[in-house]
């Protein structure tokens, strides 16, 4: 595992991740940041859409196209923890890239055989870095063929970003969504380095080079500052989704939000989603109703 490359997705950057996942994340991580080897991080590329070309280790390409469960139907996938740029595109390495993402939506929209779109939600989000592009991508698409949003059961924080750029959203009776708002975890070492008997000298040209700086407490200014600029992200998440979702979901509903999560019907009634519907049977309707329309 590359933790250091990780560490620096998770620490002392904004996240659009819901706090129970962030703590759980910190948790289960924070003993293994030090002094381990990196390794291949999976890095791609948005400028020229490496992934495109990208190969596992058998020589077979990473991404072979859109799912399509129905015909005229593509299926895109939004599990786990998100983050900028990789190779991963489905859920099975806990990880979705907005590279892949993207590259799925793009896709879609291009394709003339591809009718309507359902975009399978389930994480409760991830890295800032790369999550408006994506969205836009995804509201991109939502202009020009119908979109769904399919709840299973969590579209939480920038998982709820880029869940909000579909014309409609459905969630389970016991799906969560929401957390409009956007949360930075720093890492406070200095009370375990006295411990150890440790002493870190920063050495530092320029007055915030250090800033944020694991080996001593946030000074009052550089904390103030920090809050600042996450409070900007989240009237940013708010603008953007009140945007996506006109009529449905002010700015102001956003932000007056908190970043709560609602569940099920609260959702519906929040204006976070548009109905409460089975997964399983989503599918079946959304194609039945493009039948109808056609």
């Amino acid at each position: 595992m590359n933790y250091p490359e990780i560490a620096s997705r998770m620490f002392n950057t904004p996240l659009m991740l819901q706090p129970a996942k962030a703590d759980t994340i910190a948790r289960a991580f924070a003993p293994r940041v030090l002094g381990l080897p990196e390794a291949d991080a999976g890095q791609m590329g948005l400028i020229g859409e490496k992934l495109r070309d990208d190969t596992d280790m058998w020589g077979e390409k990473t991404y072979r196209g859109v799912d399509r469960p129905m015909e005229g139907i593509g299926l895109i996938e939004i599990e786990g923890s998100l983050v900028n740029k990789g190779r991963w595109i489905g859920k099975s390495c806990g990880m979705t890239s907005y590279e892949g993402i993207g590259i799925q939506a793009d896709d879609c929209r291009a394709d003339d055989s591809i009718k309507a779109v359902v975009i399978e939600v389930d994480s409760f989000g991830g890295e800032v870095t790369g999550a408006f592009d994506c969205a836009e991508k995804i509201f991109e698409l939502s202009q020009v063929k119908p979109t769904i949003a399919v709840l299973t059961d969590h579209a939480c924080s920038a998982g709820y970003l880029l869940a909000s750029a579909a014309r409609q959203i459905v969630l389970p009776s016991t799906g969560l969504c929401g957390s409009i708002g956007v949360v930075s975890v720093h890492v406070d070492v200095s009370g375990w380095l006295k411990k150890e008997g440790l002493n870190v000298t920063i050495l530092k040209a320029g007055e915030h080079k250090a800033d944020l700086n694991p080996y001593e407490a946030i000074p009052q200014d550089v904390l103030a500052r920090e809050l600042a600029e996450l409070e900007e992200l989240r009237v940013e998440f708010a603008e953007t989704v009140a945007r996506f979702r006109a009529g449905r979901l002010s700015k102001d509903q956003a932000l007056a939000s908190e970043a709560g999560v609602y569940r099920g019907a609260k959702a519906v009634s929040a204006g976070l989603a548009d109905a409460v519907a089975r997964p399983s049977q989503v599918l079946a309707a959304f194609g039945a109703e493009l039948g109808r329309a056609a």
